[in-house]
């Protein structure tokens, strides 16, 4: 029997995170937030969708309306009318006539798209019994290629290339998936090094995560250089010269700022600097790339890309060295597949961006995938870390060793907890009433 969609709830959920300054940088001090929407359907006994974009306080409430605006794109349809064509549902969200003046394909709504699509998603994974990547890895190449749109990218990557891509890794899919079982995927910590942390708390949870096996720290850093060089100080001592150490400067450097600053900085040998300036300047990515290069440090972005044609053009551009695609800025699974594939072709590591409100449990899939299916290594790939927030989802992130395990259950990992959900629904649950 088909399986209809009967209804779509959004809830509003914040976890008081400034409290503690957890999850500040230069820019964001806020509190850390989930658009959480819930696909019901027809079959009481059947497992429900969920889907969440991840925020940062307040405006997790236009988030939350725009869900509402767009939800009707899916209520009323069956599952398998909507799998059998992941790129159609894809369109319905992003070019509807009404909206698509407001973006297109950016900001709020896109945002809202990526939740409402990850829901699907973890809807379908539920129903085939299977973890979201491994229904993504088991799809056949001309499959998965279908679930992507490729308007606009196709200068960059044809429907063709990504399906020559996957073909040529479907052979020995196995063989990694096995390996990915046995030993994980590498990863790092971000937790060490917030910006608003004061420099005792700061060793002491480097000697803690060193303790812990951890080989890879990204620091935050901000617009005041000398308290970047003291922090950088700081965090180079306390974990070491052979260890890895990025850095991260959330959007707050002017293009000519960055370069100044970084090769003040250089000395205390970062693997990349992130984010060193607006998530939409391309050209002036790529001119901090071409300085940095005497350094061999590289930029990473990603967090903020607001869509597939802004990573097109940042690879086209040489204007990074890792690709740190968000799992929910854009429009959720469907979109974030038409970047590793395009990664993959102009060889640059996926590192995808974490932390937040799920993030963890969401990456952890497209990296898995990215190794499995898409690139077929791991060489130079690295998954963001942040011990915050897990204990409210039902299928929380397991690290083990500074590397991430494979999650087994079915879906996108991102159920939360009942109890999580009414005590931090904003302004009601009892979080906020205290």
């Amino acid at each position: 029997m088909p399986l209809t969609l009967t209804d779509l709830t959004v809830r509003d959920i914040r976890y008081p995170t400034s409290r503690n300054q957890d999850g500040s940088d230069a820019l964001n001090a806020g509190d850390y937030s989930a658009t959480y929407v819930t696909l019901e359907t027809d079959d009481a006994n059947g497992p429900e969708g969920h889907g969440i974009t991840f925020t940062n306080g307040r405006g997790n409430e236009l988030c939350v309306a725009a869900v509402h605006a767009i939800k009707h794109h899916v209520v009323g349809r069956t599952l398998e009318s909507i799998t059998a064509d992941m790129r159609g549902l894809y369109r319905d969200l992003t070019l509807d006539n009404q909206l698509r003046w407001l973006g297109p394909e950016k900001g709020i709504l896109h945002m809202a798209t990526g939740a409402v699509l990850n829901a699907v998603w973890d809807l379908w994974a539920k129903r085939e019994g299977k973890p979201l990547w491994k229904l993504l890895a088991d799809l056949p190449p001309e499959r998965l290629a279908a679930c992507i749109d490729f308007s606009y990218i196709t200068d960059a990557l044809t429907e063709r290339e990504a399906i020559d891509l996957l073909t040529k890794l479907a052979p020995t899919k196995a063989q990694r998936e096995a390996l990915a079982h046995d030993v994980g995927y590498p990863a790092y910590t971000t937790s060490t090094g917030w910006l608003g942390y004061s420099d005792e708390k700061v060793r002491r949870l480097c000697d803690e995560a060193l303790a812990a096996g951890w080989t890879h720290f990204k620091m935050k850093v901000g617009q005041d250089l000398q308290a970047n060089r003291r922090r950088a100080a700081l965090m180079r001592d306390a974990i070491g010269p052979g260890r890895t150490l990025m850095m991260d400067a959330n959007q707050c450097w002017d293009v000519d700022e960055a370069i100044h600053q970084m090769r003040s900085i250089a000395e205390f040998n970062p693997w990349w600097i992130e984010e060193p300036t607006s998530p939409d300047d391309v050209l002036g990515h790529a001119k901090i790339a071409r300085a940095m290069e005497e350094f061999g440090i590289g930029v990473a972005t990603g967090e903020a890309c607001q869509n597939r044609v802004i990573f097109k053009q940042l690879l086209q551009a040489n204007a990074i060295r890792f690709c740190q695609v968000d799992t929910c800025r854009m429009g959720g699974v469907n979109e974030v597949l038409a970047v590793l594939l395009m990664a993959a072709k102009f060889n640059v590591p996926v590192c995808p961006h974490a932390g937040g409100v799920g993030l963890c449990e969401y990456a952890q899939h497209i990296s898995f995938l990215d190794y499995i299916a898409v690139s077929g290594t791991t060489e130079g790939r690295v998954l963001e870390y942040v011990d915050h927030l897990h204990e409210h989802f039902v299928d929380p992130v397991r690290v083990r060793d500074s590397r991430y395990c494979i999650p087994t259950a079915p879906g996108y990992s991102i159920t939360m907890k009942p109890q999580s959900l009414a005590e931090y629904e904003y302004p009601a649950g009892n979080a906020w009433k205290k």
